[in-house]
């Protein structure tokens, strides 16, 4: 059984135990439809579930003051890969993208695909060229034409001077 990292606890909320978790997941509600949580390795029941801007509040069994929360501080939250959400047609995790090959739509091979940073208008998809050199992509149809993930083969169409940005 896979643990899947969804978050880190940053801080402690309040008296009783609640604490702050920075949401490495799309969706807050993981932390609900999940039964548990995994604290690092220690499996803890989701008592509660609030969010507060971008942040999500957890009351996690077992964290009762706010003692125990500022210890829990830095712990990664984890679920199984049994817990994660059906995805619709067309999207994908992350951790799925992460060292899939990025070709032109020619077929040439252009690189591997090592990240995929979310905090803008839309994904970027970065990947490593051959010859060891970084490219962004927007996740854009424009740029982004298939990702085959029984090939694991992204196709992609660059405009002039996108690698040399």
């Amino acid at each position: 059984m896979e643990k899947v990292l969804i978050g880190k606890i940053v801080n402690a909320v309040g008296l009783k135990g609640e604490v702050k978790v920075y949401n490495y997941s799309d969706s807050p509600e993981i932390y609900a439809t999940a039964e548990a949580v995994y604290v690092d390795d220690e499996l803890m029941e989701v008592e509660n579930l609030r969010l507060q801007k971008n942040m999500v509040i957890l009351k996690l069994a077992g964290i009762e003051d706010r003692n125990a929360a500022e210890a829990a501080k830095n712990r990664e939250i984890f679920v199984t890969e049994d817990d994660l959400p059906e995805l619709e047609e067309g999207e994908y995790y992350i951790r799925d993208l992460i060292g899939m090959e990025v070709a032109l739509e020619d077929g040439s091979h252009l690189g591997t695909m090592t990240d995929v940073i979310q905090n803008s208008a839309q994904d970027i998809f970065q990947l490593r060229t051959d010859e060891g050199k970084n490219v962004l992509i927007p996740r854009v149809p424009e740029f982004i034409l298939d990702i085959n993930t029984d090939e694991r083969k992204i196709t992609v169409r660059l405009i002039e001077g996108m690698l040399d940005l």
